[in-house]
């Protein structure tokens, strides 16, 4: 404090709250919906702009703190003595596209809702077009946890209240299981998330994604290894020829040497739903392309399936657990 502030106290006090005033209205809200919400017949969705997006951060170019929010019909928070937690699914999309053209063409809130899982979906933008990694304020210490608290209070506002018709509940919420899934070059997005995103994140899905961060992914699931369904750290690598393949192959041999209970197929549809259930590391070659991979079989709906996620709505999809799983095409 300088001389001037220790001989008048009072303007100095006054200064301070307009500085202070000043700084809170140039601060960015935590959440703001940048357009109205969308509801049809599998839930509601909610464009925000959030304080914590991965983009805009540091040099990058990217600008867009846009941050998809999918609330199912069917969802209900898991009650606790505070109010209630939400199970969250993060999708990261890969290059040269935007988090709403991956949300439609890989119909994540379609497989959402199909695995009849009791979660909210959320898909943030990444860099915008462009044959680029980074996720930006993901990679710093607690990105994922100040990502998902800026949700959380999002979804216990009277905004997200009225649009999703109260099947938010009421009292206080905060995150509950985190699963993570990512298209291609999203995978380093969910490498940071989980290994620095201040969250215990339980289960990550690769659709032919997994081109680097091996070890990353690596001591993620050894460090949950042996744990109940859901605490534990299980990962889907879903991948077709070339790096993906190399590096799935090489984590395979990695977890197994580390006592990781692992399932693999090399023909698609081997494996059953038990195997799916069960296993810590599961490694699935397929056919398909690599921009049908997330969706055309229901990838991302059997690892949804497959799941510690909670859920409260019953399904045939257990019933036949044994032997070879049907592939089904998504209509």
């Amino acid at each position: 404090m300088d001389d001037m502030s220790v001989k008048h106290p009072r303007r100095a006090f006054l200064q301070w709250m307009g500085g202070a005033v000043l700084a809170f209205a140039s601060a960015p809200a935590a959440a703001k919906l940048r357009e109205p919400p969308r509801s049809d017949d599998g839930g509601t969705t909610f464009a925000l702009e959030l304080e914590h997006a991965p983009f805009p951060h540091g040099g990058a170019p990217y600008q867009d703190r846009t941050v998809f929010v999918f609330v199912p019909h069917a969802f209900r928070p898991e009650k606790d003595s505070r109010g209630g937690r939400v199970p969250f699914l993060v999708h990261f999309h890969g290059h040269n596209t935007t988090a709403e053209r991956a949300l439609v063409a890989h119909e994540l809130r379609e497989q959402l809702v199909d695995s009849r899982q009791n979660a909210v979906l959320v898909v943030p933008q990444g860099p915008v077009n462009a044959q680029d990694s980074s996720a930006g304020k993901l990679d710093a210490p607690g990105g994922l946890a100040r990502l998902l608290d800026d949700v959380v209070r999002f979804l216990a506002s009277p905004e997200a209240a009225s649009a999703v018709k109260g099947t938010l509940g009421r009292g206080t919420l905060q995150p509950g299981n985190v699963c993570l899934s990512a298209h291609s070059g999203g995978y380093h997005a969910a490498a940071s998330s989980a290994r620095v995103g201040g969250i215990d994140v339980n289960e990550i899905y690769l659709f032919d994604a997994l081109y680097a961060d091996l070890e990353a992914f690596r001591d993620w699931v050894v460090a949950g290894r042996g744990k109940p369904a859901r605490q534990r750290h299980k990962l889907v690598s879903y991948y077709g020829a070339g790096a993906t393949e190399n590096n799935s192959q090489w984590l395979l041999a990695e977890l197994q040497k580390a006592n990781v209970r692992c399932a693999f197929e090399k023909i698609e549809g081997t494996l059953s739903r038990e195997d799916l259930v069960h296993s810590e590391a599961v490694f699935v070659r397929t056919q398909l392309s690599h921009g049908g991979v997330t969706h055309e079989l229901n990838a991302l709906r059997d690892c949804l399936y497959a799941s510690g996620l909670p859920r409260h709505l019953r399904t045939a999809w257990f019933d036949a657990k044994d032997g070879r799983r049907p592939l089904e095409r998504r209509r």
